[in-house]
């Protein structure tokens, strides 16, 4: 649906739909887990943002859905293979 939307209040990292659920995704990349895992730098400040930034994009765009959901996709590249985590419903 959308990546990388951007207004002046922020940026959403990912809009896509999961069957009838809405889905705002925020991305979150790290090498290390010196300052803790991707998920964890999703404060509650990032997540207010979120929701704020997911009204702004339904309203802008029209976009209608019964229920929206924020997920937070975790990579972890520490060596090896990326570690992928996908949070449903995060916050």
């Amino acid at each position: 649906m959308a990546r990388n939307w951007r207004c002046p209040h922020g940026e959403i990292d990912i809009i896509a739909w999961d069957g009838p659920v809405l889905a705002i995704c925020e991305v979150k990349t790290r090498r290390t887990d010196t300052f803790g895992t991707p998920a964890a730098a999703v404060t509650g400040t990032k997540a207010r943002r979120l929701r704020l930034l997911a009204a702004h994009w339904l309203a802008e765009t029209g976009t209608r859905a019964d229920e929206v959901r924020f997920d937070v996709l975790s990579i972890r590249l520490t060596g090896g293979p990326p570690r992928v985590e996908h949070l449903k419903g995060a916050f």
